[in-house]
């Protein structure tokens, strides 16, 4: 059994672990501040869906006796991690995994949103698809890719609404 494989999705584990405490933190202040969810009704696939990618990478881990990791998609990988740390830099205590928004407050035009709309969705698209490529599992790409697409469709419609909800 190769240790490397494990090492990788345990940090990932980890770090999303880290990640949903910090966002339900900044919920919480963002509620505290009149903040407004949307989307509640879908929320819950999100997590559900994250928590059966990593799930079939355990999976997968433990049933391929030897898996020779494409270490330049790890590189990618770590970039990715770079832009996401850059989103959540930018979006600060008002980052979350649900769409709060606060009313009258315009959306943040800077940090890698001077360049895209959703940046954070563009990143985890990508991560969904390279890790499980980098770790030699396709079918795990394709369906986590396909599935995450199709939410994620719905989700920036329900966030452009609320968005420009909260600034009428």
């Amino acid at each position: 059994m190769m240790i490397a494989p494990w090492i990788i999705l345990a940090a990932v584990i980890v770090e999303r672990l880290a990640e949903l405490a910090w966002s339900a933190r900044n919920q919480r202040r963002l509620m505290a501040r009149g903040g407004v969810e949307h989307g509640r009704s879908h929320y819950l696939l999100f997590p559900l869906l994250h928590a059966a990618w990593l799930f079939a990478l355990l999976v997968h881990l433990a049933l391929e006796a030897r898996i020779e990791i494409i270490w330049p998609l790890i590189g990618v990988y770590g970039l990715l991690q770079l832009g996401r740390l850059w989103v959540l830099a930018t979006l600060g205590e008002r980052w979350t995994t649900r769409i709060v928004v606060l009313p009258g407050i315009a959306p943040i035009k800077r940090g890698p949103y001077r360049f895209l709309r959703h940046p954070n969705y563009l990143i985890v698209l990508l991560e969904l698809a390279i890790l499980p490529i980098a770790l030699e599992s396709w079918p795990i790409a394709v369906v986590a890719t396909a599935f995450n697409m199709a939410l994620l469709a719905l989700r920036i419609r329900v966030e452009e609404r609320a968005l420009a909800t909260a600034m009428s």
